[in-house]
């Protein structure tokens, strides 16, 4: 389906409406807002406007309808498969100036957020209340990203994704009306369950600008726990019984030995060389913990844990999640001038092991180069596969076994994305993986958005 150009009367209509200071087509902030950090080619959008308000949505997205213009959301640009890459041109909404924190209702455990928000800002500001936001993807993400691929991350063992923490939400539909999803309640049985729906949809559906978000309190003790193996198969195994037994990990996190040398050898650190699990436990006192330690260092020791390291203070605790969550970036800096195409599926945790195991083989079977890491409590792997962009042949081989690793998991009643989102990379495998369904979608999409004005060529195959 062609989008027509913005024009420049239509420009200068939205300068004139929203401020000349929060709209632009200068060529810079249109190379900004061409792509995010996946390896996905770059798109520019015709013009790109910072919502100041929802009136300010409300202006542009009735524009883009009465004139048939692609509207795509951005927030951070951190998305890894090109969720917020404008393809079709027309107006970005960059929401990074709608970043304030509305309300804190302690008592409630609550927050009002607008969408431009970074999650870790937030989560700064709450824990002067003894709370936090449970999902934590890791990267600079504002909760307006996180919302639209309904992310995740190293703690959705224990808490849920971002679908689990959100109560309500205001969005702006396609027809430029502004709805209200959802309540302050903790439960309803009212009405369809339209806010789900609206989570993880990376706005095709409708245009998220504020949320309400779920918290929790700071949990009163930690525990961190490092583990090594001799091989991934045996930290693996430890995973689906340390889940299986009921032992409640906060966070369980795998790294091969070729990814902890890349930290290594980056953060100038001296970790051991040897597939590693993370654990993390909350409790509400040391006793509580103590018990979850000794029961879960008889797990990993069953299965062949080399070293079982615990009682990480509290520095040492934040250096190593910020290692962790800074691995991909470890990687990239280790291989400059590669690009790195960053495989994100989930499997029953009782596949876990053996999706492992089908993409190191992938990843051998093509002589590429490939390093595991993922949120394994959870049943997530991460798969990132370096390849030189000018290499044709290279980058076909990392295709294939993307394919290869998605198609297994999809065969083993998994997903081809656990956090991701389908954006642009994941489209040649939702057919697959939801069958007659995915008319469903598109009958949902055409009754919300009929002229498909919303982030169009995301979610939906053709």
């Amino acid at each position: 389906m062609a989008y027509p150009r913005v024009t420049p009367e239509d420009i200068a209509l939205l300068k004139q409406s929203i401020g000349d200071r929060h709209v632009s087509a200068g060529e810079s902030n249109l190379d900004l807002h061409s792509r995010d950090e996946s390896y996905h080619e770059p798109h520019r959008p015709d013009v790109v406007v910072w919502p100041q308000k929802t009136g300010d949505v409300v202006t542009a997205v009735t524009l883009a309808a009465r004139e048939g213009y692609a509207v795509t959301p951005w927030c951070a640009g951190t998305s890894l498969e090109g969720n917020p890459i404008p393809i079709k041109g027309g107006i970005c909404l960059d929401f990074t100036e709608m970043n304030r924190i509305l309300e804190i209702r302690e008592k409630d455990l609550q927050v009002d957020v607008e969408v431009g928000v970074p999650y870790r800002e937030l989560n700064n500001r709450l824990r002067h209340h003894g709370l936090f936001f449970p999902p934590d993807p890791g990267a600079q993400a504002c909760i307006g990203g996180m919302i639209g691929n309904n992310a995740s991350g190293v703690r959705t063992v224990a808490y849920g994704a971002t679908r689990d923490c959100i109560l309500a939400l205001e969005a702006v539909m396609a027809d430029g009306c502004v709805i209200r999803l959802g309540s302050r309640a903790i439960k309803s049985s009212s009405g369809y369950d339209l806010l789900r729906l609206m989570v993880g949809s990376e706005g095709t559906l409708g245009i998220v600008t504020h949320a309400t978000l779920r918290l929790k309190g700071l949990p009163p003790e930690y525990l961190t726990v490092v583990a090594t193996f001799p091989t991934v198969r045996n930290a693996c195994d430890a995973v689906g019984d340390t889940i299986r037994y009921g032992l409640n990990p906060a966070a369980l996190e795998l790294m091969d030995a070729a990814v902890v040398a890349e930290i290594n050898r980056d953060r100038k650190m001296a970790l051991d060389e040897k597939p590693m699990l993370f654990l993390e436990f909350h409790n509400v006192n040391t006793s509580a913990l103590e018990s979850q330690f000794r029961m879960v260092e008889g797990v990993l020791r069953e299965h062949h844990a080399e070293t079982v390291v615990r009682g990480i203070g509290a520095d040492e605790r934040t250096r190593l999640w910020e290692v962790r969550h800074g691995a991909l970036e470890s990687i990239k800096r280790n291989h400059p001038g590669r690009s790195v195409l960053l495989v994100d599926t989930c499997v029953p945790i009782s596949r876990y092991s053996e999706m492992v195991d089908k993409a190191r083989e992938a990843v051998e079977r093509e002589g590429a180069t490939g390093f595991v890491w993922g949120h394994a409590g959870d049943g997530n792997l991460h798969l990132g596969l370096m390849y030189d962009p000018a290499d044709t042949a290279a980058r076909e081989a990392v295709d294939r076994v993307n394919r290869a690793v998605v198609e297994h998991s999809i065969a083993s009643g998994g997903t081809c994305t656990g956090e991701h989102g389908v954006g642009i990379g994941k489209l040649p495998f939702v057919a697959a993986e939801h069958g007659k369904s995915l008319d469903y979608m598109r009958r949902i999409k055409a009754a919300l958005d009929p002229q498909g004005i919303l982030n169009p060529g995301k979610m939906l195959p053709g």
